[in-house]
């Protein structure tokens, strides 16, 4: 990470030349500020030749809060700012990450090699958006995106490459919420069907009747209710592209008619006598193992084999972790907290419970999941509290409950009585606050009695 710039503001002579030490040791540039001003002064003068800006909370005439804000209001807010602070500030540590602020670091400073660790983890995470955006401009239609890097998704990249320019149906396999109708779209806006539309059934989502009705139409009076001629899904799809989604949800005898299509490449409407003739590309798509459904007799073998004349297999999510960042930073864009508003900031800690998280509902469950991320903070900074994922309530119910710094707390060794006592005292200073410090009323608030309540107050303050 040499020649990265860094600005350290504190008005502690000790703590500034302390962490110079450390980063210069580390190759990094370093200059110091003493208090808001000079941060401002030295944004203004050096602009973008700061790439970090390390600043306390609590600082003599301008704090840190305030400062956050300027750097946004003069059009620095694109420069990263971790702020230090002590245990005893974390709920303001919290609400200046909800204002801005990248991460944080808790002070005194007992481990060199943590610091030096955060800072290279945000300079990489830079560097991977920056990464994201020249990749970005490389996409043809900002409307249809797969997105991911990996050598997986490189694989998928190179067979939709070789499926483009033939007519063969194409059997997409995986897991729900891997992103099989995108492959669909994408397939059909490649091939030479473009022109025509892509008409999509979900076979999961109606019984079998309905089904046929839909897939082949029928003409008037086939049953009950059909008062005139209706063309099914595959008429309408004609000189394009139909997808049917879950294919392995028919039964027998829709699978049938279906073969009988595939084969004849003509329709046969409900309680019509003549075929009509169709010029349709098939892409199909299905959760399902369909050889297992073949062997155990639940799906034809002859329909399968038709299906299956180019296979592409979605990879889970869990399988393609480093695909992660750039779905992230996709979604961000796409869910932004108004029409207006930038899109949603992530804090490495943030970014880190994504990649360890196994994602059973796959890049969907993720996308579901940045946005409520983003609603949550309200469009600023997203941390740990604003996730949740669905293996993880224990730890999400603890994230909202105050408990924003437990992996840091536990990292820097601090004792559980001096955490518990931290805790109290912002639990007494918050039912103050909202008793407008009458202490009877803060008592029966915490559940103490006035005496208890006044002995506690003597003791923090």
């Amino acid at each position: 990470m040499a020649n990265k710039h860094i600005l350290i503001a504190d008005d502690d002579t000790d703590i500034r030349d302390l962490l110079t030490q450390i980063f210069e040791g580390e190759d990094f540039t370093v200059s110091q500020a003493k208090n808001g001003a000079e941060v401002l002064t030295q944004v203004n003068k050096l602009k973008t030749d700061i790439n970090l800006i390390l600043m306390d909370v609590r600082m003599p005439d301008t704090d840190g809060l305030t400062v956050l804000k300027q750097l946004k209001d003069n059009g620095h807010g694109e420069i990263p700012v971790i702020i230090m602070t002590a245990f005893g500030t974390s709920s303001i540590a919290i609400k200046a990450m909800q204002q801005g602020a990248y991460d944080y670091l808790t002070k005194p400073f007992d481990d060199p090699d943590a610091v030096i660790h955060k800072v290279n983890r945000l300079f990489e995470h830079q560097k991977l958006a920056n990464e994201i955006a020249e990749l970005r401009t490389m996409l043809p239609d900002p409307s249809e995106k797969i997105i991911g890097n990996s050598a997986a998704m490189q694989e998928i990249y190179k067979q939709i490459g070789k499926v483009a320019s033939s007519d063969a149906t194409v059997l997409i396999t995986g897991e729900t919420g891997t992103g099989k109708e995108l492959i669909a779209n994408i397939i059909h806006a490649t091939s030479r069907y473009s022109r025509g539309p892509l008409i999509k059934v979900n076979c999961a989502a109606l019984p079998e009747t309905l089904l046929e009705s839909e897939l082949f139409g029928h003409e008037a009076g086939a049953f009950t209710g059909a008062a005139k001629m209706r063309k099914g899904r595959f008429e309408m799809a004609d000189k394009g592209s139909i997808f049917l989604d879950e294919v392995g949800e028919m039964t027998l005898s829709t699978q049938r008619k279906l073969l009988r299509v595939l084969q004849e490449r003509t329709v046969d409407r409900l309680g019509g006598t003549m075929p009509v003739k169709i010029d349709v590309r098939v892409i199909t798509a299905t959760n399902r193992d369909l050889e297992e459904e073949v062997e155990s007799g639940k799906f034809r073998a002859d329909l399968f084999f038709r299906l299956n004349v180019i296979s592409i297999h979605m990879p889970p999510l869990r399988d393609r972790k480093e695909d992660i960042p750039l779905l992230v930073e996709h979604f961000l864009e796409k869910h932004r907290y108004t029409t207006s508003s930038a899109p949603a900031r992530i804090s490495v800690d943030a970014m880190q419970a994504l990649q360890d998280y196994d994602w059973p509902g796959n890049v969907r469950e993720l996308e579901n999941t940045i946005q409520r991320a983003v609603v949550d903070a309200r469009g600023g900074t997203i941390t740990g509290r604003n996730l949740t994922l669905s293996g993880k309530r224990e730890r999400a119910n603890i994230s909202s409950g105050n408990a924003f710094y437990i992996d840091q707390l536990v990292n820097s060794r601090v004792k559980l009585e001096q955490a518990v006592s931290n805790f109290e005292s912002m639990m007494i200073a918050e039912a103050m606050r909202q008793a407008s410090d009458d202490e009877e009323e803060a008592a029966e608030l915490l559940g103490l009695t006035p005496v208890d309540l006044h002995e506690r107050l003597r003791k923090y303050r």
